[in-house]
């Protein structure tokens, strides 16, 4: 594929690359509370511009040094940050291999940028932000703050706003009984943007209508107007 050549995913995010990604914390501060799982799930397009899940890379975090851990928040995510049985790998590693999982997926689908997807991007894309800052990443190919919010797009699409009771109206299984696993959470987000995408798409909505012509009075009659 030349540099000026564009593939049907490119054009639909203006060049964008959407990775959804859902993170679970000891805290709601992205600057002082560690990171303790994450998940990104990359996405693909059929020739027929339909989206669907692609893969999904996952990772239980290390607290970062001097980490903050809010009792409250492990109490409700049920994550023990020291346990031995996580496996979990050091914040900078996580990153690093995410990046390069990211980057692949972005260049193969022809985009030139990668965009946060989450249900409540700001505090996912904080917290991923937070991180690449504290671990001086600085080849990342995710746009420092353009994101897409699954919950504003499922409070327009289908009513709700509940990542749950949303994947539910577009017909998404959902076990509550596996939420706040970012694993789950990732998967099930992925699949709930790939519907709205697609049910926009269905609905007309995708690709837009050619723009018509001027006619070449009209086109005069503005240009009067504009120099008048």
């Amino acid at each position: 594929m030349s540099d000026t050549e564009q593939t049907l995913f490119s054009k639909r995010f203006r060049g964008f690359f959407p990775v959804v990604i859902d993170v679970e914390t000891a805290g709601f501060n992205k600057d002082t509370d560690a990171l303790l799982e994450i998940a990104v799930s990359m996405l693909k397009m059929d020739d027929d511009g339909v989206l669907s899940l692609d893969q999904t890379v996952h990772f239980h975090v290390a607290p970062f040094e001097g980490a903050n851990i809010e009792q409250a928040a492990i109490d409700f995510n049920g994550i023990d940050p020291f346990s031995p049985l996580r496996g979990a790998v050091a914040e900078d590693e996580v990153l690093k291999e995410i990046c390069k999982a990211v980057r692949k997926a972005q260049k193969a689908a022809g985009c030139q940028r990668s965009v946060v997807v989450a249900h409540n991007a700001a505090f996912d894309h904080g917290f991923l932000n937070a991180a690449i800052e504290r671990n001086k990443i600085k080849r990342t190919p995710f746009h420092p703050f353009v994101s897409f919010d699954t919950t504003s797009l499922a409070g327009l699409a289908l009513g709700q706003t509940v990542l749950a009771k949303a994947c539910r109206a577009a017909g998404i299984e959902f076990d509550n009984s596996q939420a706040h696993s970012a694993l789950y959470d990732t998967e099930r987000t992925a699949e709930l943007f790939c519907y709205i995408v697609n049910k926009w798409q269905a609905l007309g909505g995708w690709p837009l209508p050619e723009p018509e012509a001027e006619s070449e009075s009209e086109s005069t009659t503005e240009t009067d107007t504009d120099t008048e």
